[in-house]
């Protein structure tokens, strides 16, 4: 009779298993490459995010850097504003006291500087970004007249008169005349005319009377309408109402 006990079940699962014969070589899974992997991800997460950032700048809301004060005390050098550009979506046009971007190619630039392409190119991104000064085809200024708008400066008393009613304009920079250039002018439909803020500061409208469209800028070449300062922090929100044009009637009797 074999009385040696047999390992049970048991036994020999909670046997230690066997150390690996010298000499075997034990097999490694090597670590996937989780740096690598990493930094594409976060590569493809920057391109994404760049990309969106450069749709809503082309087609929704574009910083832009005010690079003079001709807009103050409205704008002040240096600000950070967002443009609004589906303001005249939907066959909205720019109204009496809108601050807007234009671009002033034909009208206050009859021809745009040469300049690199490609240095041009990354400027035109860095600008539609805020991160550096606009072109020097952008500008940024009231509207104080729309096409059919009879414009005049001035009253007996100083003031601009638009379609016989005179204006009192409450954005001025403090000590500022409403216009040391005298001018009788109808501005033309689908055009506007534009100045700014701080008038012994700001070449607009009234500098180009002379030349070719007479300083009115095109309707079509309006970017967007300045609704908001994003920046520095102590200036954060929109901007100033005036109810300086309000009041303002069309030379045909309505509201403009």
């Amino acid at each position: 009779m074999d009385t040696e006990a047999k390992p049970s079940e048991r036994d020999r699962s909670s046997a230690p298993e066997k150390a690996p014969e010298e000499g075997s070589r034990s097999l490694r899974i090597p670590e996937p490459p989780t740096t690598v992997i990493s930094w594409r991800r976060t590569a493809a997460l920057g391109a994404v995010c760049a990309v969106f950032v450069l749709l809503l700048s082309n087609y929704v809301v574009q910083p832009f850097l005010i690079p003079s004060g001709s807009m103050e005390p409205t704008l002040r050098v240096g600000d950070r504003v967002l443009v609004n550009k589906l303001a005249y979506r939907s066959g909205s046009v720019p109204r009496r006291g809108d601050v807007v971007v234009f671009d002033g190619t034909g009208s206050f630039v009859q021809e745009p500087p040469q300049e690199n392409p490609v240095a041009g190119l990354m400027h035109s991104v860095a600008a539609s970004l805020g991160l550096t000064e606009p072109a020097q085809t952008d500008y940024v200024k009231r509207v104080v007249g729309v096409g059919g708008d009879r414009v005049v400066c001035c009253d007996k008393r100083g003031r601009i008169e638009v379609n016989g009613r005179p204006v009192v304009e409450d954005y001025l920079h403090h000590g500022d005349a409403p216009s040391q250039v005298r001018f009788d002018i109808v501005v033309p439909d689908g055009t506007l005319w534009m100045m700014g803020d701080h008038r012994s500061n700001s070449r607009d409208s009234r500098d180009h009377l002379g030349e070719p469209g007479g300083g009115m800028v095109p309707v079509d070449m309006v970017i967007g309408r300045v609704d908001w300062i994003g920046w520095p922090p102590s200036r954060l929100g929109s901007l100033p109402d005036s109810a300086a044009l309000a009041a303002v009637r069309s030379s045909g009797g309505g509201h403009g």
